[in-house]
Order: structure tokens, then C-alpha cells, then sequence
């Protein structure tokens, strides 16, 4: 039997593993049923980003007016976006080329399968299974797929998902009329990529309101700017029926209340209601590994399963389901796995930012008001719209317009950062200086004794209270949301080089 030093399924983030691994000279396999790279460059975050760009184009140039600039008509080349989207897609071919070129790594391209406690085996559906095999270690990094909700007709009228609209079900050009199911950032993402083009977009959410993990108030903001740009808006919400027409699909719906009910007509149904953990597919029970009530993977703050020899990152593990969080897990279990001549790293989601690439832009760190006094905190809020600023309002922002957008922000009676939460344009950027500071201080262990530290310098500029403070330590301990412009600052320290000064 086949063996090992280290398997990964999954070929996101478990790629960090990977590369790694092999240059410690470990002898690897990575296992993938999908196009290698993952849900990010496959169907997640940078194709979606491609087709979100244009519409944040189209949508500033209906802005502008305000400023005084205006535009005719935009023309729109849906071929264009396209091409652009499946050309940076297409580089799953060459990760796959780069990868079959290495030597003591095996690719394995179907489903990883548990056989036993230890043993896995790939199954594939032109050539069955392969050999069992087993490892030192085992890293599951195998994500989650799109939840397909029960709703009577749903099949057989047929829905698009995110795995389909990035493959066989990608249009030719912008339906006429869409109709999304979820309120979440996928489907708030594709609201604005397609009601941008022209399409005449509804949008369905079964909660109370949209983007219901964020502040009441920017849900509220929200939902208005999308009825502005001409996005039906329909929550609280439930799906009775799906049916194929003549001419598209319809959905029927009924309030929550069961009070009122309409049919909703469309060329299209988006479903985007959540994920789903894929640890059913690799039959996690023969292996003993443990999951919740949700069927995500059980980890503790090492990334540790209930199995010593196996652990699991990104989506499946079912904490905070972003790429920069599956990233830092990545990092982390590199840290803990293959340098084994430095103490053990574990987790902290205390500052897990994320972003909606909507219209207009969502971002958020840390808690929400609502959870601070759930956890008994005493706290402050602060306000400060676009238009209370300079840039603001050279931006065409002024005070009561109905897209002014905001930043909120919570503190504790220490003025330690809480939650930071954004609406308006650039918010992932906004946001991301915010997620440094709530990273830095707290490694202040080197130098002096914390009890012999003095609060205040003696001498001004002589020496910070800490090792760390003015340092990158927060850039490189913090996460940056992913895809975002703070990326190209963050990741400048990847590229920092010793300069010979006598050069």
C-alpha cells in the first residue's frame, strides 16, 4: 500500500501545504475532483470579481452626474468581461501542468474517500478507484458546495448555482430578467453584476432583511440603494413552488406570515442560498472524524481533528467560510506541521474581516452592537458619513443623500476596537487598517518585563513600549480580505529583499 508523508484534499488553500511540504522533501499527494485551485479561482472570488468590476463601473459613472462629469449610455461588452473571466480561470490548466512536473508529489483527480481509519482512496467516474493508500498526515481542505434548498418543482423547472454558472450554464450574454434566491454575498454580488447589465434582477431572502449578518442599519441602507438601481426586493420571504414556463421559470412565494403571496417570472433562477459542508462526500464517519449538527469537521484551536493525524482548514472546518481565512489556517498548519523547531501556533477569528462586493460595498470586522450587548460589554458607537469628509463630498456625497454611505464604529471604555463596519464605495480597503490595529499590541511579550514596562517613555523616541509596536508583526498576523486593493500593500512584506549598503 501506498504511503505517504503528507495528503491534502483540496486544492484551495491546501496548496500552501503542498509547496511547502515538498520543499521540506516530504514525499506528498493531493487529491482533486474539481478544476485544481479551488472554489477562489474556479467559481468564487476572483471570477466573481471580474464580472463585479465592470458593474462597479457602470454604476460610478451613474454617480458622476453628481460631480458634474456625465456619460451617455455605456456600451457594454459582455464577450469582453467573459473572455477576461475565463482567461484568469483557465490557469487551473497550468497549476495542473506545474504540478504533474514534480517530483515526491502524486496528483490524485477525482473524489478522496475514506476507507478506514487511516486509509483513503480516490475514486474517479471514467476509472473507478484507485489503490488505498495512507499518511503521516492528512489535511482536508475540501470545502463546501452550494446548498440546494427543498422547494416542490425546484428540479424540474432547474436553477443555476455558482458551480454551473461558472461552467456549462455560463450565458451567452445578460439574461433579460433574473431571479436570485439568498440575500447573502453571492447573491447580493450577482443583483449587481446583472442589474448593472440591464437585467431586470428580483432578488428573494427568507430573512427579515439583507445581508442579515451585518448592522440593521447598513441592511436598511442596502436595500433601498438596490431598489434605486431598479433591483425588486422581496424579504421575509418563503419559496412555495418552482415551475418551468413557456418562456423561463417562475417561482411562487408566500410572506412568512402565510398573509400574502405573488409569482415571480423570470429567464432564469440563481440559487444562492448558503453552503453546505462537503465532509459527506469523503466519508468522514470511516475515518471516526467527528462533525457538528451541520456536518462541518470538529477542529480546536490547532486546526486538529478528533484524529491525531488529521486536520482541517478552509470551508469544511465551517468557520468563517472566506479565503483569507482558509489562507491564515493554511499558514498556521505550515507553521505547526512543518516546522516543527518552533513553538505551536493556534487560531484567533478575533479579527476575521470580511467584504460584499455589492453595490454599495459591504465591509465588517469584529462585533456587532447587538453582540456586544449580548456579551454584557459596556461600549461607544461612533458615525462618520462620506460626506462628512473632504474627499466625500468632492466625491458627490453631501448630507441626506439617500447614498451617503458610513462607517460605524465600536469601542469598549478602553477604546479597544470591537467592530468596524462599512458601507460605501472602497469599504475593503476602508476596513483593512482597522483589522491591523486590532492585531497589534498584543504580542507585546518581548523586551522588558510587562510589569517593569513603563506606561509612558521617558525619553520621547527613544525606544517603543514594545518590540512590536511599529512594526509589520500585525501585517503579517492579520488577515486581508481577499480579493481587495489592501492587497497590494499588505503583501509587499512577501517581497521585502536585504539591500547591501555598500551597493
Amino acid at each position: 500500500m501506498e504511503h505517504y508523508d503528507l495528503v491534502v484534499v483540496g486544492s484551495g488553500a491546501g496548496l500552501t501545504l503542498i509547496e511547502e511540504a515538498l520543499q521540506k522533501g516530504l514525499k506528498c499527494a493531493l487529491v482533486e475532483k474539481d478544476k485544481l485551485g479551488g472554489t477562489c479561482l474556479n467559481r468564487g472570488c476572483i471570477p466573481s470579481k471580474v464580472l463585479v468590476y465592470p458593474a462597479d463601473l457602470i454604476r460610478e459613472t451613474e454617480h458622476a452626474g453628481k460631480t458634474g462629469v456625465f456619460y451617455g449610455q455605456p456600451e457594454i461588452s459582455w464577450s469582453t468581461i467573459s473572455r477576461r473571466m475565463w482567461q484568469f480561470i483557465d490557469r487551473n490548466q497550468q497549476i495542473e501542468e506545474n504540478l504533474r512536473q514534480i517530483d515526491r508529489l502524486t496528483l490524485y483527480r477525482g473524489q478522496a474517500q475514506f476507507t478506514g481509519l487511516d486509509t483513503l482512496q480516490v475514486t474517479d467516474e471514467r476509472q473507478g478507484h484507485t489503490d488505498p493508500f495512507t499518511a503521516d498526515m492528512i489535511v482536508l481542505a475540501c470545502g463546501a458546495r452550494s446548498r440546494v434548498p427543498q422547494i416542490k418543482g425546484l428540479a424540474e423547472a432547474g436553477f443555476i448555482t455558482a458551480e454551473s454558472f461558472f461552467g456549462p450554464a455560463f450565458p451567452r450574454k445578460p439574461w433579460s430578467s433574473l431571479t436570485i434566491i439568498g440575500g447573502g454575498a453571492i447573491g447580493l454580488e450577482f443583483a449587481h453584476i446583472f442589474s448593472a447589465q440591464g437585467t431586470r434582477v428580483t432578488l428573494i431572502e427568507a430573512a427579515p432583511a439583507l445581508a442579515p449578518l451585518e448592522e440593521p442599519e447598513i441592511s436598511e441602507f442596502l436595500e433601498k440603494a438596490l431598489i434605486r438601481q431598479g433591483v425588486r426586493v422581496l424579504t421575509g420571504q418563503q419559496i412555495v413552488e418552482a415551475e418551468k414556463t413557456t418562456d423561463g421559470k417562475s417561482l411562487k412565494i408566500r410572506t412568512a406570515d402565510g398573509r400574502d403571496s405573488d409569482v415571480i417570472n423570470s429567464e432564469e433562477i440563481f440559487l444562492a442560498a448558503g453552503v453546505q459542508s462537503n465532509a459527506d462526500l469523503i466519508n468522514v464517519e470511516k475515518a471516526g472524524i467527528a462533525t457538528d449538527a451541520r456536518n462541518y469537521i470538529i477542529t480546536n484551536e490547532y486546526l486538529e481533528t478528533n484524529k491525531r493525524h488529521i486536520w482541517a482548514l478552509g470551508d469544511v472546518n465551517g468557520k468563517y467560510q472566506f479565503r483569507h481565512k482558509a489562507n491564515y489556517e493554511a499558514e498556521v498548519l505550515v507553521h505547526n506541521l512543518l516546522r516543527p523547531d518552533l513553538s505551536r501556533r493556534s487560531v484567533s477569528y478575533q479579527a476575521v474581516p470580511w467584504a460584499i462586493f455589492s453595490s454599495p460595498q459591504i465591509a465588517h470586522v469584529g462585533l456587532k452592537a447587538s453582540e456586544a450587548i449580548a456579551a454584557g460589554i459596556p461600549f461607544q458607537v461612533g458615525y462618520n458619513h462620506y460626506s462628512d469628509i473632504a474627499k466625500g463630498y468632492a466625491m458627490g456625497y453631501e448630507p441626506e443623500d439617500p447614498d451617503d454611505g458610513f462607517v460605524k464604529l465600536i469601542v469598549d471604555e478602553k477604546k479597544k476596537i470591537l467592530g468596524v463596519h462599512i458601507i460605501g464605495p472602497q469599504a475593503a480597503v476602508l476596513l483593512q487598517p482597522f483589522v491591523y490595529l486590532m492585531n497589534a499590541g498584543f504580542r507585546c511579550t518581548g523586551g522588558l518585563k510587562q510589569e517593569k514596562r513603563p506606561h509612558t517613555r521617558l525619553i520621547p523616541g527613544l525606544f517603543p513600549p514594545c518590540s512590536e509596536a511599529g512594526s509589520l508583526d500585525p501585517l503579517a498576523h492579520s488577515m486581508v480580505i481577499h480579493p481587495s486593493l489592501s492587497e497590494l500593500t499588505a503583501w509587499v512584506i512577501e517581497n521585502l529583499e536585504w539591500q547591501d549598503p555598500a551597493e
